[in-house]
């Protein structure tokens, strides 16, 4: 069986495609260092790079700007502009769409090679993005991991999807929680982060980098010069439960992960997030509670509970909201800054652990009736 951490270190170059046919050529351009290296191929100087970048990444036109492309640019890369803009708005190209009445526009976005990822707008400018074609980790509660891992995402593909976003609203905060684990696709991930904290103008602290936990993200962040809020997906203080809940997480305990958010969260200033998926008889209970004030309480760490999201054919139940109220409310009065979420576009299957990878092509057609 392979492993988690082997996945993560072995970047996926082609998706799985279904009926045994043979995979497709992967895009020359799904890194952003394959974007630079076809910019420089072109004549591009680094200051012509940045600024042709910073024009993708904000949804610009790239011929637009001051000083005037014709009088900035080299002749060749200017003649170029049509086609790298076809070629870079084919990394992420928008299928379907639906939008729910809170505001949320859940995106089903198709990529070069034919397969999907989804995305979700959200109220207030923000932007909830994936970085793998479906996801390793397997939480048992989580519509994404049903199908398992099918490719990581590359750089340029999860930059795409910025600035496809960009063309449909404004975007000024990029939360890294649609499919996938980001600790799995680190690399690609990083330098997605770099460039949209600084040529995109996301604020460092709008960027979120969202993980189950994994020693390699806690070493790397810190060194970056693009240091994004943390979130960590708990679930669980009880070791062998998160185990069960998360199958293929890195076997980290929660008392270490706790402590490792914490210090990232200390050396930036940002909170720590904690997202914690609420399970009806599962984890709302009083030893859980008991458990978040033990880890929590005095920390610089904002608990965020989040109802569980309906998934056809999943078990799961989210508590009565009588309960929800009950463990929140407990929760702050002893020292644990806690908010009790209601994930964004729900009623578009758009909210926490409802996206998923779409194989089928001819579904496009027919996203306002596909359930999650």
């Amino acid at each position: 069986m392979t492993s988690p951490s082997s996945l993560a270190a072995r970047p996926l170059d082609v998706a799985a495609h279904a009926g045994g046919a043979a995979p497709q050529r992967v895009h020359a351009m799904r890194q952003l260092a394959d974007v630079r290296e076809h910019l420089r191929a072109l004549g591009a100087r680094p200051l012509h790079e940045e600024r042709l970048l910073r024009q993708w990444a904000r949804a610009e036109p790239l011929a637009a700007g001051r000083p005037r492309a014709q009088d900035f640019l080299p002749r060749a890369l200017l003649t170029a502009l049509p086609a790298l803009d076809a070629e870079l708005r084919a990394l992420a190209v928008l299928r379907g769409d639906r939008t729910g009445a809170d505001g949320a526009r859940r995106l089903w976005i198709g990529l070069e090679d034919g397969a999907s990822v989804e995305a979700v707008l959200l109220p207030r400018g923000g932007l909830c993005v994936s970085s793998q074609v479906g996801c390793a980790v397997g939480c048992v509660f989580c519509c994404t991991g049903l199908g398992g891992l099918e490719r990581q995402l590359g750089s340029a593909e999860i930059v795409a999807q910025v600035a496809l976003a960009r063309t449909l609203r404004a975007v000024t905060k990029v939360v890294f929680m649609g499919m996938g684990e980001p600790a799995h696709n680190l690399d690609a991930v990083l330098d997605a982060i770099d460039l949209l904290g600084t040529a995109g103008g996301i604020g460092h602290k709008e960027l979120v980098f969202s993980t189950v936990g994994d020693r390699r993200a806690f070493e790397r962040l810190p060194r970056g010069r693009v240091k994004p809020a943390l979130a960590l997906s708990l679930h669980s203080t009880d070791a062998a439960l998160r185990a069960r809940l998360l199958p293929r997480a890195p076997a980290i305990a929660p008392d270490e992960l706790v402590a490792l958010g914490d210090a990232y969260a200390r050396a930036t200033g940002y909170p720590l997030q904690v997202q914690w998926t609420l399970l009806e008889g599962v984890n709302d209970h009083d030893g859980e509670i008991e458990g978040l004030v033990r880890l929590l309480a005095g920390k610089r760490a904002v608990l965020n509970l989040i109802p569980y999201n309906a998934v056809a054919g999943l078990p799961w139940a989210r508590p009565a909201i009588e309960r929800s109220l009950a463990m929140a409310t407990g929760l702050q009065r002893r020292g644990v800054l806690t908010k009790l979420r209601r994930s964004a576009g729900q009623d578009v299957d758009a909210g926490c652990g409802q996206l998923r990878a779409r194989r089928d092509r001819s579904a496009e057609r027919r996203i306002d009736i596909v359930a999650a």
